[in-house]
Parts: structure tokens; sequence; C-alpha cells
């Protein structure tokens, strides 16, 4: 599997020292629970596009500390990228921001939630069968890191979890896009990192509880991976 992320981030300040770069988390992940992936990266926040699109390659849109309704020329321009994609049924992944920016581009909407902050582990209910093939109690436990939600999906999405607080937390259009409001890539280690050396202008009583749900719960970043090759390794077979 070719994996090509389209990195919208590369959050300076904020990556501890055993963390070499943003795409390194997602490089991780798949190369402990994926065989024969290969890796491109594009810094689309330079506008840095692939120059094709490949119908036997995966596409993965990171998370971003902006918003995806922010007027911002790069965030326009992979918009127009994820339209054209998809049209053309490409295999699309989209991680939090990427959620959000795949959701909009195609006819939903975001908005910054009234809920607060997302952030620790949430456990979400599963709602259709495939996603309930990879999580043997029907639902996902994943670490999050949001203020923003997608509040109406597009007419060509099919919603695969669901919490109280967050409704619409993954979703598939068609066979080629699957998205996850959480952060696969993230460790719990990091996770702890952000809420204890840079979430101060955040409620105390978020970050307990917030600390207290990652010591307590288990990230399932590693079977969504796993999960996301099946889905590219089955439509290769088709």
């Amino acid at each position: 599997m070719k994996l090509n992320i389209l990195l919208c981030d590369r959050f300076p300040g904020l990556l501890p020292d055993y963390i070499p770069s943003y795409e390194s988390m997602f490089i991780d992940l798949f190369s402990r629970n994926c065989p024969d992936v290969e890796f491109n990266v594009f810094n689309v926040l330079d506008s840095e596009f692939p120059t094709e699109m490949n119908a036997e390659e995966v596409y993965i849109v990171t998370g971003c500390n902006l918003s995806v309704y922010d007027d911002v020329p790069w965030i326009r321009k992979l918009s127009q990228w994820i339209v054209e994609a998809d049209k053309r049924r490409i295999y699309i992944v989209g991680i939090c921001f990427g959620h959000q920016l795949i959701a909009q581009a195609l006819g939903g909407r975001v908005i910054r939630s009234p809920k607060g902050w997302g952030t620790g582990v949430r456990r979400s209910a599963l709602l259709t069968g495939e996603a309930r093939q990879y999580f043997p109690d029907d639902t996902i436990s994943l670490l999050y890191n949001h203020h923003d939600q997608v509040v109406t999906l597009p007419s060509c999405a099919v919603p695969f979890a669901t919490s109280d607080f967050c409704t619409n937390d993954g979703f598939f259009v068609g066979e080629h896009i699957i998205t996850f409001q959480g952060h696969p890539e993230y460790t719990p280690e990091y996770a702890v990192h952000l809420l204890v050396d840079f979430a101060d202008d955040e409620p105390l009583e978020v970050r307990k509880a917030a600390l207290r749900s990652i010591g307590n719960m288990r990230h399932q970043g590693d079977a969504v991976a796993r999960w996301i090759y099946s889905r590219y390794s089955k439509r290769q077979s088709q």
C-alpha cells in the first residue's frame, strides 16, 4: 500500500523530543500495523499537492490547528482537491481536521462546538456492520483533541460512529472515503504531554477528566490502522 500523507500542520513547539515530526506519527502507526507500506509526504499547508491522483494509492488528510472554515488559500485548494478526488473515487482517509474538511467540502457543515473541548479517550457507539467487524464490543475508543465538530453530514455520507459529545465521530462515503474525528496516530503519552504542558487555558475539570480517561481506557488507534489497510486491500482485490 502506498500511503500519501497530505500534511496540514507541523505543530511547531508542540511535539516532544521523542516525536521527530507530525508525519512520523502516521508513519509509525501504519508501519507497525500494516505490511509493505510506502509513504509519501505532501506539505499541503505549503500548497504542495500530488501532481496526480492514483486510484491504487491511499491519501490521508491529517489534523491541523486551523479550522476548516478559516479563509486560507491552501485550505480552499485542498477542499477542491477533495471534491475532485471524490468524483474519481480516490481512496481518502480523514483524521480530525481532515474528517471535518472532507465533510465540509462535500456539502456538510462544521462549527465551533458549544460543547467545548473534546479531549482524552472517548468511546463511540458503532452504527454499521463493517465497523463492528473490527471492534468486538460494538464501540470504538480513540484519543481526541478538537473544538470543532461536524454538525451536518454531506448527503452522500453514511455515519458509522457516534457519541453523546459528538454525533458524527466517523463516516463513510461510498467505498473510497473513511473519516475519524479521533486521532488514531496519537499515543497516550503524547496526549498526556499536550494536556499537562499546553492546556493551561482549558478548564481544569476537563483536563482532569481527560487524564483519567487516558489512564482508564484503551486507545484503539492500531485497530483503526488495520481497518484502513483491510478496506484498501479488499478494494484492490475487487
